[in-house]
């Protein structure tokens, strides 16, 4: 087959895949036969009333259709009642939501609530109520300042899917570990055995009388396997948000390896006594970044790190030992011990509050879009990318072909690319498009040989344009490159827009720019 044939055979099998790529994620639901009856035990008056149910109406963003948004979606999850007259649940149960409203345990009334803080990458968030008068009671429900031990017993609270009433299901804390929430965050994870099914997510996770924990989801392809978000986290996150935003957790951005093999601790000439972390890719390589390959983590602040990269907490729990990050941040700052060239050396490492990528989500907003002629144009984000997953042969094809959706999904933004653009939806039909294949999810590399550095840049390309034809390159391998008549494409556009009901060429952002042509 051809590149040419491969590639049309790849647009056609990705624009297939629009129907199902933005369906949203589900959690893994556990059969209720799985889980073992057991008594309930005493439910203490304020957690009886102070954990709700959530009711939300989702409007989520369609990156295929960026002109639009996806249908309304009626989801359910729960919550619970915290200080400052405030409703703890996960950010997955209220993102994108144009109306929530929560009702408490047997209560008849919903009242309305406003999202007023969200943190997507650890998945919180934070409603206010229309009417506080609910929080006279309904008081909140107290949060330990400890972790639990592995084995302690808990309570989840909540309203899984198949009944109105409050539920609550018991097991243990079976692991406690450090991993990544999100691609540039991570955070403390407790697995507890009780069952957490679709809808106890934002329930509170309760040993004794006192909260351990927020419930956000369960394992694939597995049985009474619940996580929750320990207060810990939840802690640091009400905090971040005491000044009305959300900032991010920081964390170190440099790679580090394990130091277990021999060999590589011959190689690195180091003592028996010497254990650690690797640095096998600093942050930065700039010259004056504290940090270089090959040197050895042996302490973050004054807690020793293992040759696993782990740390002790208390005598039967080992952590990654990025997690003191969170509590040793000062000034954009985390001091390290390593050693270097056999010389242990002090360090100030500095902190990120977020990878920086070439493709990043969405963050709750919503695409901006371009559209010119038959054309959409948009830019490449994490929910974009979502028609090539779980399809290993779409991915595949774009990975053969260069596409830099594949080869530069880790990459950071730089100068001369600030982000990806990319055909976002197949050609509008109309005849300017004649003879050319569908170029959906194709990256645009050049606008008239000019490399395009941003959605931004490109509309700006356009608009001052005077040539008589507008050539498009693309960055891939193969594939055809696009010529149109500049004058045609103006003028076809409105047309085009009536004919497929699109009210507005642009978002707004993209059409203050396009607007300055005159």
């Amino acid at each position: 087959m051809t590149t040419l044939r491969l590639i049309a055979a790849l647009t056609l099998s990705a624009a297939s895949l629009l129907a199902t790529a933005q369906e949203a994620p589900k959690e893994a639901s556990v059969p209720a036969s799985a889980v073992a009856p057991a008594p309930a035990p005493p439910i203490p008056a304020n957690l009886e009333n102070s954990v709700v149910k959530v009711f939300s109406t989702l409007r989520r963003p369609d990156p295929f259709k960026p002109w639009s948004k996806a249908a309304p979606t009626d989801i359910t999850g729960s919550g619970v009642v915290i200080e400052g007259k405030r409703i703890l649940t996960n950010a997955h149960v209220v993102g994108y939501a144009s109306q929530v409203q929560i009702q408490a345990n047997q209560a008849g009334d919903k009242v309305s609530a406003t999202v007023v803080a969200v943190a997507r990458d650890m998945d919180l968030a934070i409603l206010k109520l229309d009417d506080e008068s609910f929080f006279d009671t309904h008081a909140p429900v107290a949060r330990a300042s400890v972790l639990p031990n592995v084995r302690d017993q808990v309570f989840a609270y909540g309203y899984p899917t198949g009944g109105t009433s409050l539920s609550i299901t018991k097991g243990i804390v079976s692991r406690i570990e450090f991993v990544n929430y999100s691609l540039d965050t991570a955070g403390l994870r407790i697995q507890i055995d009780a069952a957490i099914n679709p809808g106890n997510s934002g329930g509170p996770a309760i040993a004794g009388d006192t909260m351990v924990g927020l419930a956000f989801g369960t394992a694939t392809n597995a049985q009474n396997i619940g996580y929750i978000i320990p207060n810990e986290e939840v802690e640091l996150f009400l905090k971040d948000v005491a000044d009305g935003r959300y900032d991010g957790k920081p964390a170190l951005l440099d790679e580090t390896q394990t130091l277990e093999n021999p060999v590589l601790r011959t190689f690195l000439k180091l003592d028996k006594s010497v254990a650690g972390a690797v640095v096998q890719s600093p942050g930065a390589e700039t010259p004056g970044y504290p940090l270089k390959e090959w040197d050895v983590i042996t302490k973050i602040g004054d807690s020793p790190v293992d040759n696993q990269g782990m740390i002790a907490l208390g005598s039967n729990l080992r952590v990654r030992f990025q997690y003191r990050v969170q509590q040793l941040a000062k000034n954009g700052k985390v001091p390290l011990t390593i050693v270097r060239g056999g010389q242990e050396l002090k360090v100030d490492a500095p902190l990120s509050m977020g990878r920086k990528l070439l493709i990043t989500d969405l963050d709750g907003g919503y695409p901006s879009y371009f559209i010119y002629g038959p054309i959409v144009f948009s830019r490449a984000s994490a929910e974009f990318l979502s028609f090539m997953s779980g399809n290993a042969g779409v991915l595949n094809a774009y990975g053969f072909i260069g596409s830099p959706l594949v080869t530069h999904r880790a990459s950071p933004p730089t100068p001369e690319r600030q982000e990806l653009v990319v055909v976002s939806s197949p050609f509008f039909p109309h005849k300017l498009v004649t003879g050319y294949s569908s170029r959906f999810g194709s990256v645009i590399y050049s606008i008239n040989k000019v490399p395009v550095r941003s959605l931004a840049h490109l509309v700006t390309l356009l608009r001052d344009s005077k040539d008589e034809l507008i050539v498009i390159h693309f960055d891939q391998r193969g594939g055809e490159n696009m010529v149109l008549r500049r004058k045609d494409m103006l003028e076809a556009t409105e047309s085009i827009l009536s004919d497929n009901g699109i009210r507005m060429q642009g978002s707004k952002d993209m059409m203050d720019i396009w607007d300055k042509k005159k």
